[in-house]
């Protein structure tokens, strides 16, 4: 089953990706998290893995992991979090998001085995190099069903985006400008849209998310325009921030971003 495929195939327009921090605000937030963001219309659910050494992410999410890790958070915690999940959430996408050195501690295979069995249908690995990702992973994604999502930015050569679109059978995640999750866009306008518009016209054969920046129903509305949907986490981190009830705080912020 390819609940991406699905789910993209289901809403073709104004798709939410919503990303939480796994282990925060405490350990064992995980699972009811993803059933209120599910029930309050998110459309694909993007977990982060808590890591150390972030590269990608901005000071909002690396203190939720920071927080996650003090939490007790770790790979083989989130596994069991993640069992029976696919019984209360049986066709919104799960993706896990992290980092390449956590994934090769725990065993690339023993990884790939683990959220396959927990139902999980993508991994984003900001660092993982896309030749490594051929030649020595991808036979091991296929096996265990699992649909790599690789990121684009405004940087990337089309020759690299055209190949990324080919290996790959779920979506591509476009990062909206310069700079870390959760940060100011600092590209202007005009170049922001030619960007998203040179990559539309590139007729792809994956749909797109645009990510980085988004944080609110109008920034959602306005990357809508130009792909299928977005992606918005540091906001939601935020809005879990000293919060008694995550479930409760996070599907309002889904709720607000949608309504």
């Amino acid at each position: 089953m390819n609940r991406i495929k699905n789910a993209f195939e289901k809403k073709q327009k104004g798709l939410l990706n919503v990303y939480f921090t796994a282990g925060y605000p405490s350990l064992h937030d995980t699972v009811p998290l993803i059933k209120s963001l599910t029930q309050a219309g998110a459309d694909l659910i993007e977990i982060g893995m808590p890591f150390s050494d972030p590269l990608a992410d901005g000071p909002v999410i690396q203190a939720s992991s920071t927080a996650a890790l003090q939490n007790g958070m770790n790979m083989r915690v989130l596994f069991r979090q993640l069992e029976g999940i696919r019984q209360e959430v049986p066709e919104t996408p799960i993706l896990l998001m992290g980092y390449l050195n956590p994934v090769m501690q725990f065993g690339v295979e023993n990884f790939c085995r683990e959220a396959a069995e927990a139902g999980v249908d993508g991994v984003i690995l900001p660092d993982l190099p896309l030749d490594d990702y051929v030649a020595e992973y991808q036979e091991m994604f296929r096996r265990y069903n699992l649909r790599p999502v690789f990121l684009i930015t405004p940087q990337t050569a089309p020759e690299r985006i055209r190949r990324i679109d080919e290996l790959t059978d779920s979506f591509l995640y476009l990062v909206s400008g310069p700079g870390t999750t959760g940060g100011a866009n600092t590209q202007a306008e005009g170049v922001q849209e030619a960007y998203f518009e040179r990559i539309g016209a590139m007729n792809l054969r994956n749909p797109r998310l645009i990510g980085f920046g988004i944080g609110d129903k109008g920034s959602f509305r306005r990357a809508c325009e130009y792909a299928e949907g977005a992606i918005i986490g540091s906001a939601l981190i935020r809005a879990l921030e000293g919060t008694d009830d995550a479930p409760a705080a996070a599907a309002r912020f889904v709720q607000s971003v949608l309504n």
